[in-house]
């Protein structure tokens, strides 16, 4: 068995990599692909995965590649790849470090902030799915995590801000802004956590670079709601201040 009771780990955020126990075990792209849609996707008809697979390949073509995916597998990482006839799935042994950020994002949505602030924050931070894989099925799941781990941000970086702590306020909307530079709502929340703590030069950094991003990207200006919050704001670093 591995870390915490579980026969295997694999990490989909940041890079890929399969271990059993402490060790890597290393298995091809083909095969890499077929485990990571297991499991993102959960158990699945064999239907479902040549289609997702193999799209450009006619269907007997693409189940002969499946069947041949599952054999190494099997052979490679005996016990990861759990054979239910029409369907397939990952041993429920296997621990995914995208399913515990899911798990938290929902956590956050449903209940709040609780626990650990900075490591909730470092863990949404550096989720990034797959990097480097182009897949359109990859992408599509790259897209709704960064999406979900946005709103995840902005619910911690509001919730922070009601108990004045405006230093991790930062910390989450700038996360925030690391994933959408043009999130009108983490831009916000990033100007009043600066400004509450009297920073006023570092919200109006904050705004410019926002301002600057969204007319070279959009050809638009900020929101109304956007500059109202700086309109107090009178200290400011050299060079001309416009909004």
């Amino acid at each position: 068995m591995g870390n915490d009771g579980y026969g295997f780990q694999l990490s989909l955020l940041q890079s890929w990599q399969l271990r059993r126990g402490t060790d890597i075990v290393h298995v091809a792209a083909r095969q890499q692909r077929l485990i990571t849609a297991l499991a993102i996707n959960g158990p699945r008809p064999r239907g479902f995965l040549v289609g997702l697979l193999w799209p450009e390949c006619r269907e007997p073509r693409a189940l002969e590649s499946l069947r041949v995916s599952m054999h190494l597998i099997s052979r490679q990482v005996p016990g990861l790849l759990i054979n239910g006839g029409a369907v397939l799935s990952l041993s429920e042994l296997v621990d995914v470090d995208l399913h515990r950020v899911r798990a938290q994002i929902r956590e956050l949505s449903r209940a709040g902030l609780n626990g650990n602030v900075a490591a909730c924050l470092h863990q949404l931070r550096d989720a990034e799915l797959l990097p480097g894989w182009y897949d359109d099925w990859v992408l599509f799941e790259q897209s709704r995590l960064r999406q979900d781990r946005l709103h995840a941000l902005q619910i911690i970086a509001r919730e922070l801000l009601e108990r004045c702590d405006c230093d991790s306020a930062v910390v989450a909307s700038e996360a925030a802004l690391e994933i959408e530079p043009l999130y009108e709502s983490a831009v916000a929340l990033l100007i009043r956590a600066e400004k509450r703590q009297g920073n006023n030069a570092a919200a109006l950094r904050a705004f410019e670079k926002y301002q600057g991003k969204l007319k070279e990207d959009m050809g638009l200006v900020p929101s109304e709601a956007v500059r109202r919050l700086m309109d107090d704001v009178s200290s400011q670093p050299s060079g001309k201040r416009t909004i």
